[in-house]
């Protein structure tokens, strides 16, 4: 397993250079001078020439990416323009609420997602599982931001049943939860409804079938066990793709997080939280990549061994 998990980061290594190096470009290709936003209103051209000295910005720009990239290996993000701050220490105070929305989100959908898609798999062709699958092509159709305001409109402002915004209580978690989770319950439902019709196909499925077996008994004793891989597979990737979707959902529900931090960093113009945030969000993308790798050859020695 070692061997496995040590070439899958081999892997991920030039992905995350390239995408590292594609965030840096990105920043340094947006309309107007980031300089503006570093210097005050007034100032001299040599107080403006010390601040472009300050931040290597009068190297190539190759130049800069390698030291932006070496410090960024060190632990070192750059300082905030706006609030004269470590990046390191913005994303370490915003971080963990994102994280919870995150995790709290990724077990709903994962629950529920796994629960009606097992159902649907069940109950084929009946009135249940055209129900689902009604409200799988829904959920997965929903923009975030919509269902966010929606649900702020019905839940929060109409029934007064959570509040509207902030992160003061747990029940506030309630809402953005729900916004985040049900896209992903949509996607995990429909991939293990198809996955498990198609794993009841095979032939051990139905020698259990023509053995007497209760179907009940098939579908969740056997089928569902063998159709969780690729259900793993989406699971980890939603672990990174959540992340990147609490960005909206944080700035709708007004909660401190990488999202709203991401999203006034934007606003104010402050490219070194920007990048610092843009490659947070790409780092749990490739960590959760890693980790449904790691889950799906732990789950089947085939796909360790085919690194071998």
């Amino acid at each position: 397993m070692l061997t496995f998990v040590l070439k899958r980061l081999l892997v991920l290594l030039p992905v995350f250079l390239v995408v590292s190096m594609v965030i840096f470009m990105i920043i340094h290709l947006v309309p107007g001078d980031p300089i503006d936003s570093m210097v005050q209103i007034g100032s001299s051209p040599q107080q403006r020439e010390e601040v472009i000295a300050k931040y290597g910005l009068d190297r190539p720009l190759v130049a800069q990416y390698l030291f932006w990239l070496g410090n960024v290996l060190r632990g070192d993000f750059g300082e905030a323009i706006i609030l004269r701050r470590p990046v390191a220490d913005l994303i370490a105070q915003n971080l963990p609420s994102s994280l919870a929305l995150g995790g709290l989100a990724l077990i709903f959908s994962t629950v529920v997602g796994i629960t009606t898609g097992a159902l649907a798999a069940v109950f084929k062709d009946t009135v249940f599982d055209r129900a689902v699958m009604t409200l799988i092509l829904m959920g997965s159709t929903l923009p975030s931001f919509w269902l966010g305001l929606l649900f702020i409109l019905v839940f929060a402002v109409q029934f007064e049943w959570f509040p509207v915004s902030g992160a003061r209580s747990w029940d506030a978690l309630v809402l953005p939860v729900l916004t985040i989770g049900i896209a992903g319950t949509a996607l995990v439902a429909r991939v293990t409804r198809v996955a498990m019709l198609d794993v009841a196909r095979k032939d051990f499925a139905l020698m259990l079938h023509a053995k007497g077996v209760p179907n009940w008994k098939i579908q969740i004793g056997h089928v569902m066990r063998h159709a969780l891989l690729p259900v793993v597979t989406i699971l980890g990737l939603r672990i990174g793709w959540i992340l990147g979707g609490a960005v909206t959902v944080e700035f709708v529900f007004a909660r401190p997080g990488l999202g709203s931090l991401l999203i006034h960093s934007l606003n104010q113009r402050d490219y070194p939280v920007v990048q610092g945030c843009l490659l947070m969000l790409a780092i749990a993308v490739m960590l959760g990549t890693l980790l449904g790798d790691v889950i799906q050859a732990s789950m089947d020695p085939r796909i360790r061994d085919g690194v071998r």
